[in-house]
């Protein structure tokens, strides 16, 4: 079972694997749960790290009666996690929660050590080019489950959010994200997250004061070049800080697909940030 955290408009659930070391909080991406680091949670907490994996506001657990679901809100949410839990933290974030971890580590630099973004959403977007195809058939799906709440839709883009390898459990984990999205308020958190939610991180990269790892994957399709994306991150951040690493054949959750790469990255970056 999972512990719970009271914040100011609702509660929050999430997970501790391992009993000690330097706190990393791992949060996920619209329409998804904290099961989204199964796969890296005990890796990390084998290497020494006491793991916090949290379910978003209006996801997973925590609860659904939630005002707003913008960046800037799940920040606070991860910021009081880690005020919990006894900071400071290495703060994760993957697609919508890359952009939180940015505003959090800007807001509270004395309780964020190090960032690492996972296919981050934190720059604003605009429509790229529709002729890539791998983007266009991305992008449709992903504005046609915002716009109508199409749990079809949502599974037809993970569907191409996951190209080549797929995990183990996939056929398994998708019935129960299907089941998930099918609970009273999930669809309508990840609608507001991917729909109405402010891009309200990508000015606040200049004020961030910690080391940055990105994380890009190849073949993601909600960018039509994923390494130019992650290029445009680094770039923004104060100079030095930041690093970009792509891995081949991943597409949107590289966590997901190649965890042990994801981590043995992770875990080089935040050596050479810790010596």
């Amino acid at each position: 079972m999972p512990e719970l955290l009271t914040v100011e408009g609702g509660t929050l659930a999430y997970e501790l694997t391992g009993d000690a070391g330097p706190l990393v909080v791992l949060a996920h991406g619209i329409g998804d749960s904290r099961e989204a680091y199964r796969f890296m949670a005990p890796l990390l907490a084998g290497a020494g790290y006491r793991v916090a994996a949290v379910d978003l506001r209006g996801c997973g657990e925590s609860s659904v009666d939630w005002s707003s679901f913008s960046r800037t809100d799940i920040a606070g949410d991860l910021l009081a996690l880690v005020k919990h839990l006894g900071g400071p933290a290495v703060l994760v974030g993957h697609s919508i929660s890359g952009g939180a971890v940015t505003i959090a580590a800007a807001d509270a630099p004395e309780l964020v050590t190090a960032v690492v973004e996972l296919a981050p959403f934190t720059r604003a977007q605009s429509i790229g080019d529709l002729r890539v195809t791998r983007y266009r058939r991305g992008t449709l799906r992903l504005l046609g489950t915002a716009l109508f709440g199409s749990t079809r839709l949502w599974k037809e883009y993970l569907d191409l959010a996951y190209p080549g390898p797929k995990p183990a459990d996939w056929d398994e984990r998708l019935a129960r994200i299907e089941a998930s999205l099918r609970e009273p308020g999930r669809m309508k958190a990840l609608r507001k997250m991917g729909l109405t939610s402010p891009a309200d991180a990508g000015a606040r990269l200049g004020d961030v004061r910690c080391p940055v790892l990105v994380v890009e994957g190849a073949l993601d399709p909600d960018w039509v070049s994923p390494q130019a994306e992650g290029e445009a991150v680094v770039a923004a951040l104060p100079a030095g800080l930041g690093r970009l690493e792509v891995i081949p054949g991943a597409g949107h959750y590289p966590h997901v697909q190649f965890p042990e790469q994801v981590v043995a990255l992770t875990l080089a970056f935040l050596g050479e940030v810790s010596a």
